[in-house]
């Protein structure tokens, strides 16, 4: 992959403390069916391909990025803010949009990533570079038994779970 193939998404010119991020969850990020009937079909048979060849997976809640807000009140780094904008979607949809051979398909002509993947899945994930104290790099192996890259080794991360947040204080 050349650098020129990927995008910063949220410009921060250092960490921000938990008070300087806030998070709206919002419907009108949810995933937007794609118009062509015959292209949204095709990628539920995606999702029923990869359960016959492994029964053991099964469909989750997770949270789709919908774009952010960057705001500076008062000019300085301290007084930064990012608001994450989420809707739902789910893992099922994730193998479908993503392992489809027509993925491409699926994006609109946009500079705007939340636009341009309206179509998508767009799960929101985390991941972290992890050096030891002895100057070695944390790499995990995923299992054999995942839906996409199975055995594949990659850095620490995933996605949050929505149900592991779904109590009184969210509105989902």
């Amino acid at each position: 992959m050349d650098i020129t193939d990927s995008k910063l998404v949220l410009p921060c010119p250092s960490a921000l403390s938990p008070s300087q991020v806030s998070v709206v969850f919002d419907p009108s990020c949810d995933r937007i069916p794609h118009p062509d009937t015959e292209l949204e079909n095709s990628i539920f048979e995606i999702w029923d391909q990869r359960v016959q060849k492994n029964a053991s997976l099964y469909n989750g809640e997770k949270f789709r990025y919908g774009g952010y807000t960057l705001s500076n009140r008062a000019g300085s780094e301290q007084d930064l803010h990012a608001c994450l904008h989420l809707g739902l979607t789910d893992y099922r949809v994730f193998m479908r949009t993503y392992l489809n051979p027509l993925w491409d398909k699926l994006l609109l002509p946009s500079e705007d990533d939340p636009k341009q993947c309206q179509h998508t899945s767009s799960p929101l994930g985390n991941g972290a570079i992890v050096e030891t104290s002895d100057q070695k790099i944390e790499v995990l192996q995923r299992s054999y038994n995942v839906g996409e890259f199975p055995g594949h080794f990659v850095f620490p991360g995933g996605h949050p779970e929505v149900w592991s947040l779904k109590d009184e204080t969210f509105a989902f």
